[in-house]
C-alpha cells in the first residue's frame, strides 16, 4: 500500500511581532500546499528525498547517509525523521519507510512550508500504519518536529496545516479558528531572501529593551491593527483591511524588520491598484503579500516581478491535511 498526505501553507495576515508581547495574530492557510508520498519497505531504514530541493537520504538509528544534496539535505530532512519517529512511537509501530516530498511552497520564507510537510508525514506514515490518528494527534506530533526547526514555536504553522481555514492565536488565550470566511484575492510576492525568525524577533526584543517608551506603543497598535483586521476580514470589507495592512507595514518598518527588497515589493504592488501590502512573517526578507479585487490580482503580479520579486497568487485553503491510498 501506498499513501498521499498533503497540507497547506500560510501567511499571517495581521500581528507579526506584536503576538510574541500581547494582542492576536491572524493566520490564514493558503491553496498552496506540501504533498507527501509514504510507501513501505522491507529493512529498518527511513528514506526521504525532496526532488525539488535536490536533497535525499537515508537515517539509521538517527544518523543521516546523504544519497544526494551532500550534508545539507540533512537539515531539511531531520525535522521528517522527526516526524515519523513520533508518529511510530504514538501507534506502537516500527518498520521502515519511504517518503517522497512536493512542494509548491518557497521554504525559508515565512510561508510555514516545514510544518506542512511536518503535518503531511504525520498523517501519511499514520494512515500507512493504519494508525486512525485524530487531527488533533497529528498536529501535536508535526509540532515536535517544528521544535528541530523553531525551537520553540507557537504552534501556529502546524495547526492551520492541519485544520486549514483561519485562525487567531494569542498567548495565554489559546487558539480560536475563524468560520465562514469569504475569499480573500492575495497575491504573494517572494524576496527570495531567506531569514531567520529568531534573530528577526530578538532585534524586536532588543530595541524594546532600549526604548521601551517608544516601543510599546507600537506594538500596541499593531495588536489593534490585528483585532480591527479580524473584524475586517470576517465582514469580508476588502477596503478596510487595505488601509490596515498599509498600517501595519509602516509599524512594522519602523520596528526594523522590513527590508529594502520588502519595502520595494510592498510599494510596486500599491502602485499598481492593491488595497493594501504588507510584509509576511519575521519580515528581514521572506514574502510580503499584497489585497487587490480580482481585476487587479495581474497588474499586481506584474508589479511584484518587474521589481525584483517572484509573484504567486493564493487563496483560503478552507480544507486542512487530507489523506488518501493510492493504487499501484
Amino acid at each position: 500500500m501506498r499513501v498521499k498526505a498533503s497540507a497547506p501553507g500560510k501567511v499571517i495576515l495581521f500581528g507579526e511581532h506584536s503576538v510574541v508581547y500581547r494582542g492576536p495574530a491572524i493566520v490564514l492557510a493558503i491553496d498552496r500546499r506540501v504533498e507527501v508520498l509514504a510507501e513501505p519497505r522491507g529493512d529498518d531504514l527511513l528514506f526521504i528525498e525532496a526532488p525539488d530541493l535536490g536533497v535525499s537520504g537515508f537515517f539509521h538509528e538517527g544518523r543521516y547517509h546523504p544519497a544526494a544534496g551532500g550534508r545539507r539535505g540533512e537539515g531539511v530532512l531531520r525535522p521528517l525523521w522527526v516526524a515519523v519517529e513520533r508518529t511510530m512511537e504514538r501507534l506502537g509501530r516500527k518498520t521502515g519507510v519511504s517518503l517522497s516530498v512536493a512542494s509548491e511552497i518557497p521554504i525559508a520564507v515565512g510561508l510555514g512550508s516545514s510544518a506542512a510537510a511536518s503535518v503531511a508525514t504525520v498523517a501519511a506514515v499514520g494512515e500507512l500504519l493504519g494508525g486512525g490518528l485524530t487531527p488533533e494527534e497529528i498536529s501535536l506530533l508535526a509540532y515536535e518536529a517544528e521544535r528541530v526547526v523553531h525551537g520553540t514555536p507557537s504552534g501556529i504553522d502546524n495547526t492551520i496545516a492541519t485544520y486549514g481555514g483561519g485562525l487567531v492565536y494569542e498567548r495565554g488565550k489559546g487558539m480560536e479558528r475563524l468560520e465562514s470566511l469569504r475569499e480573500i484575492p492575495l497575491v504573494i510576492g517572494n524576496t527570495g531572501r531567506s531569514r531567520s525568525t529568531g534573530e528577526l524577533v530578538g532585534r524586536v526584543r532588543r530595541l524594546r529593551e532600549k526604548y521601551r517608551t517608544l516601543v510599546d506603543p507600537i506594538i500596541d497598535a499593531i495588536a489593534h491593527i490585528a483585532r480591527l483586521g479580524r473584524e475586517a476580514l470576517l465582514e469580508g470589507d476588502l477596503w478596510r483591511m487595505g488601509e490596515l495592512m498599509r498600517m501595519n507595514h509602516g509599524l512594522l518598518w519602523a520596528l526594523g524588520v522590513s527590508s529594502p527588497e520588502l519595502d520595494r515589493l510592498v510599494n510596486a504592488a500599491l502602485e499598481a491598484g492593491a488595497l493594501g501590502a504588507k510584509l509576511t512573517g519575521a519580515g528581514g526578507g521572506g514574502c510580503m503579500i499584497a489585497l487587490a479585487e480580482p481585476d487587479r490580482l495581474g497588474a499586481v503580479s506584474t508589479a511584484i516581478e518587474r521589481s525584483g520579486g517572484s509573484s504567486l497568487r493564493a487563496g483560503i485553503s478552507r480544507s486542512g491535511v487530507r489523506v488518501w491510498r493510492v493504487e499501484g
